[in-house]
């Protein structure tokens, strides 16, 4: 059994960083490389810190790990050395570990009994040890192609090769059925490839589980959209059933400040996106922030990939603003107690490196420059605002405080406000597909859409949400097209479609 004592024998100790003075310099992953017998020794003794609870919390869906990873049987194993029984209970209810290793937030870990009483010393590094064991799997050829047994003669298109799409298409595959992925993109992975920098996870990964899954028998398609490329007559004439994985990437834009419309201002994504390209090797990003004063507007996690990004490029200086107050640094258990996600301040490792951070303020304007500069932005106007949430409608308004106006310098401006949902697309129109009020595609029980034998998952069926959500509903859907193409399935279904994480539900 486990140590029930090993939390105070030792310490919480997180994934070691590089130097900020090094890393920035680069876009290599932010981690430092550590020998991986010191990593496996150090991260033994924090696995020992789990006391294999009477109820685990961290494996709920409701509020912990929506995949139900078995986090406490492959704790216990790498407290004893056995990292290949590990990766095998590891890899039972998660594909793709190293993905959520790298860059979930680890909801697991809000749910860690250890949580409840900062006294313990912190929760369980169950990320930590995760990406060890997917890191150890690879190392020691672990995490070698499982191919089917037996071949049903059935043939699945799956659009969209994110995080969903790819776990719908490796569960499927391994279910005997023929796969296809199609991707738009000119490279696979979708938000994975262009929208998370490389120095958050290293597209090595992604590649090495590609690698994978083709050996297994996956096919994949690149640059080439469904509904246009590959027509919606001609996927119903190939393929028994269709899942569409095709996120959700219409960003939300601000359409009500003045000066909106200047040079400079752009969405995250068409930042990101070619900065990203540029490390693939693509060429030098049209959007750089080299030598500009930076303004990112919007404090979630695409902010942060925007921060890190614009430091790595040289800009002059970087400036995150968020609308809400400041966040308390320790769970406020009124708000939101435990296990449920914890409403406190979130500090990336870009947030080390330089740049601040404003809180409770918005954007009066946008304001140009003079003569030539005259059509791009130069300033922004700022006031300290308040943010009002109807709790029966949850409609938001921003409210500003006090006559104060400040202006700083903004040569370039990042819109990180989040997405609306899913982008428009002839796919959609031509099978006769409407997206909701949310602008998601809703679907029925068995994750089938309006659409006779067409299924949807991930952001696409949810909204945007966290790559576990994605790979748990990937997972999911795969069973259901399992069952309706053979009449019945052995996948695992870990969630169903109408599941909300607990701490979403007021």
């Amino acid at each position: 059994m486990a140590d029930p004592t090993g939390f105070l024998k030792y310490p919480r100790r997180d994934m070691p960083k590089r130097p900020i003075d090094e890393r920035v310099g680069d876009w290599r992953e932010v981690y430092a490389d550590v020998d991986p017998a010191e990593r496996d020794a150090d991260v033994s003794e924090q696995a020992t810190r789990c006391m294999d609870c009477g109820i685990p919390f961290c494996h709920s869906g409701s509020a912990g790990c929506p995949l139900g990873n078995l986090i406490p049987e492959w704790n216990d194993l790498v407290r004893r050395g056995d990292w290949e029984a590990a990766a095998e209970r590891l890899h039972a209810t998660n594909n793709f570990p190293e993905f959520t290793g790298m860059l979930c937030p680890a909801p697991c870990e809000a749910g860690c009994v250890l949580s409840i009483n900062q006294a313990s010393g912190g929760p369980v590094t169950i990320k930590r040890v995760e990406q060890a064991i997917a890191d150890n799997a690879w190392e020691r050829d672990y995490a070698r192609p499982e191919c089917a047994e037996v071949i049903t003669g059935k043939s699945v298109a799956v659009v969209g090769s994110g995080p969903a799409g790819l776990a719908a298409a490796q569960q499927l595959t391994r279910a005997g059925h023929d796969v296809t992925v199609y991707e738009r993109d000119d490279r696979l992975g979708g938000l994975m490839r262009y929208g998370i920098p490389e120095f958050k996870m290293s597209k090595k990964r992604l590649e090495q589980r590609l690698g994978q899954m083709r050996a297994e028998g996956t096919r994949f398609v690149t640059g080439c959209e469904a509904g246009v490329d590959v027509t919606v007559p001609r996927l119903r004439e190939r393929f028994d059933a269709v899942v569409l994985a095709v996120g959700a990437l219409n960003g939300r834009d601000d359409t009500t400040t003045p000066g909106r419309d200047l040079d400079g201002i752009h969405l995250a994504m068409d930042h990101l996106v070619p900065a990203n390209k540029e490390c693939e090797g693509d060429g030098p990003t049209p959007i750089s922030a080299e030598g500009k004063h930076v303004i990112i507007v919007g404090g979630g996690d695409t902010g942060a990939d925007c921060y890190g990004t614009a430091t790595r490029q040289g800009a002059l200086s970087v400036t995150q603003l968020d609308q809400y107050p400041r966040p308390p640094t320790e769970r406020d258990e009124e708000r939101s107690p435990w296990p449920t996600w914890p409403y406190i301040l979130r500090t990336y490792p870009v947030h080390e490196e330089g740049g601040q951070r404003e809180f409770a303020v918005g954007i009066e304007r946008f304001v140009p420059g003079t003569g030539d500069d005259a059509g791009h932005v130069r300033h922004i106007d700022l006031r300290t605002v308040r943010v009002h949430k109807d709790p029966a409608s949850g409609r938001r308004e921003v409210f500003p405080v006090g006559d104060e106006v400040r202006r700083i310098p903004a040569d370039l401006v990042l819109l990180a406000i989040g997405f609306t949902g899913v982008e428009p697309m002839r796919v959609l129109d031509d099978l006769g597909i409407t997206l909701t009020p949310r602008g998601t595609i809703s679907c029925g029980a068995d994750w089938q859409t309006s659409a006779e034998g067409v299924f949807v998952c991930g952001d696409a069926h949810r909204g945007a949400s966290l790559i576990v959500w994605a790979i748990a509903e990937g997972r999911s859907v795969a069973s259901a097209v399992d069952t309706y193409l053979t009449g019945t399935s052995e996948l695992p279904a870990p969630v169903h479609p109408t599941a909300l994480p607990l701490a979403t539900v007021s």
